[in-house]
């Protein structure tokens, strides 16, 4: 039965409702088509095989765990961005490429980018995000721009320094914040972030319970000894069978 979770921030039907769509996304399943839905490199699972000193049946299981994981990585940002449209007061999530940021207020000229990790993006990825923002602040004079990290190294709220073509650019307008300071520009409340963090356990619970759902099931081994008994051989039939010489392989 759903509970009271007293965010304050939020309420407790916008947060289970959120949480809810979450767990129904992430993926606990996974069968042969999708395990090789990119063609699964066999060579490389046999290196890792011999080399980790491992069965073929554990590596194609840690295969299984990877890919899963980041499909659900990608729930997760889901979850992070989300949350937003139910903070109100001007804020948004824009559809996909609409403005080209994650979360907006025109209302308070603000644009957020959000990512997972605080070494997420590579060099070249960080300079194109920059002007990006650059860009915005050419065309509104009052915008703030954010770069938020839900993992960042520290707490901040601080200038973000960018190197480009060996320059170095900051500006005031140009800010790198961490997830809990940019959950308290949002909201409001400097505790709002780990408010949530402490009742996710809860939320979850709950929202598990709604769902019924089950433990998943992987049925990836079933598929391949259909194809051969010879699981290694079976992998190597998918990614290679019309190659020369594979049916005798």
């Amino acid at each position: 039965m759903k509970r009271c979770y007293r965010l304050g921030f939020i309420s407790d039907e916008d947060i289970f409702k959120h949480v809810l769509e979450t767990v129904r996304l992430y993926r606990t399943t996974i069968n042969l088509s999708e395990f090789n839905a990119n063609i699964v490199d066999p060579i490389k699972l046999t290196f890792d095989a011999k080399i980790y000193r491992k069965n073929i049946h554990e590596i194609i299981e840690s295969e299984c765990i990877r890919q899963i994981d980041k499909s659900n990585s990608n729930h997760i940002g889901y979850f992070h961005q989300n949350l937003f449209r139910y903070a109100g007061n001007g804020w948004e999530v824009p559809a996909n490429g609409v403005t080209g940021f994650d979360v907006q207020n025109p209302g308070k000229h603000i644009y957020a980018e959000l990512k997972n990790k605080h070494n997420t993006m590579n060099a070249a990825s960080s300079q194109k995000t920059y002007m990006k923002m650059q860009s915005q602040i050419l065309s509104d004079d009052k915008a703030v721009c954010m770069l938020v990290e839900v993992i960042a190294k520290e707490s901040q709220d601080k200038k973000w320094e960018v190197s480009i073509d060996g320059k170095k650019y900051a500006h005031e307008h140009i800010r790198r914040l961490s997830m809990d300071k940019f959950y308290q520009t949002v909201f409001g409340d400097k505790d709002a972030f780990v408010k949530l963090c402490k009742a996710l356990p809860v939320i979850l619970d709950d929202a598990i319970e709604e769902t019924g759902r089950k433990e998943g099931g992987n049925t990836v081994f079933d598929e391949l000894s259909r194809i051969s008994p010879d699981i290694l051989r079976s992998l190597y039939l998918l990614a290679f069978e019309k190659y020369d010489g594979f049916d005798k392989f």
